[in-house]
Formats: structure tokens, sequence, C-alpha cells
């Protein structure tokens, strides 16, 4: 996938063929497909209003939430709010310089849909996190900034090392009308990455390995 153009061939992950075997289990009248269509009904209109919502947290705390531009598209000019991302800042990093589209990064990071039926956090399609989000106890990720879908790429460009945020991407800057490859994302779908921004080289460097940096 692409978060990478192969997160998602990369980071496109595990299959939603799961979903609503719990149901089925406990409402055996129902078959799989209407397990299955319930927890996906108005998927695009669902997905389309959440990320209308997050405007709303930005006016109510902008120290901490703020809002991205795509940045593959002109600040010089007028956009719909699909080109642009949400952040939720949840720790801040380093000083310093972010990296750059043609850097390459260590992340660790997991990613969600938006809440639904049977995920009352969201169905979590990948990541690096094994139970709760830690630097000491999660893997991580290597990966080049140009190889992520947009929105994913635009939060990587606008964090030091450190950061610790929540990225809200729309789906026009992630999987669009198709979805995942493998199916695991649905077209249409809001992306929701908790992330962090271990380390960056540039391009022709080497990056430090990540278990000498932790030890």
């Amino acid at each position: 996938m692409r978060i990478i153009k192969t997160i998602a061939r990369l980071f496109k992950p595990l299959p939603l063929g799961g979903v609503g075997v719990g149901l089925l289990l406990l409402f055996t009248s129902c078959t799989k497909e209407e397990t299955e269509a319930g927890e996906w009904d108005n998927w695009q209109e669902r997905n389309e209003a959440y990320f209308a919502s997050l405007a709303d947290s930005l006016n109510a705390n902008p120290s901490q939430w703020q809002r991205i531009l795509c940045f593959s598209q002109s600040p010089a000019t007028n956009h719909d709010t699909d080109k642009y991302i949400y952040v939720k800042k949840l720790e801040n990093g380093e000083d310093g310089e972010s990296p750059a589209y043609t850097d390459s990064v260590r992340i660790i990071y997991q990613g969600r849909l938006i809440p639904s039926a049977t995920f009352a956090e969201g169905y979590v399609f990948d990541g690096t996190v094994f139970g709760k989000f830690s630097t000491a106890t999660s893997s991580t990720a290597k990966l080049l900034v140009s190889g992520t879908v947009d929105g994913f790429s635009t939060a990587l460009q606008h964090m030091r090392r450190g950061d610790h945020w929540r990225v809200y991407i729309p789906s026009t800057l992630g999987y669009g009308e198709e979805g995942s490859g493998s199916g695991t994302i649905p077209a249409y779908s809001v992306i929701i990455f908790e992330l962090q921004l271990i380390d960056f080289s540039h391009a022709g460097e080497m990056m430090p390995v990540w278990s000498s940096r932790r030890n």
C-alpha cells in the first residue's frame, strides 16, 4: 500500500474480513454479510461528517490542534477542507528541523479507522505498537517520506524529532474512492494515525540504529 504509497501496501494492512465475528456469535440469525453491511453503512457520509467535526476541536483548543495544508498544494490558493489534515499535538519533541520530502524517517505509529459499531476506538489496520503506545515497548518502522500517502507525508514534513501527534487524514489525502488494495481500508475512509517521529536522515546519509539511540 502507500502509508506507504506502500504503508497501505505496506501499511494497508489487517483484513476487515474479521469484522463482525463477535456479532455473529451473539446474533446467529444474522448473516456475515448483514453484519458487515451494518458496520460500514453510510460509510462515506459518516467519514465526511467525522472529518468536518474536527474543525470544532481546532476552534476549541487552537494551542493543541492544528490544520495543515497538504504539502503539494499552493498556500496562495483557496482550497477545500479535504486538502488539509488535522493534527492533535500530544507531546512536543526537540527544537530543530523537520524531514524533507526526500528524507527517510524512523517512526512509531498506529493506524485506525473512525469509530464504528464494533470498534469503539476505531478499527486498527496497521502499526508498530503492541498494547499501549510507548517508545519503550513499541517497534519502529523506517520509510521514505515520499513513499507515503499525501496526508501522512504532509504530517511528517511538519514534525520534529520526538514529536508525538494524532493525525487525521481525509480520504482524498489517503486511499480515496478505492480504499486500500488489500481491502483493509474501505473507500472514503478518514485514517487516523498516532505517530511519533523518532529520527530522520537526509538522502544519502545513514540513520543511527534505533537500538543504540534507545540505550
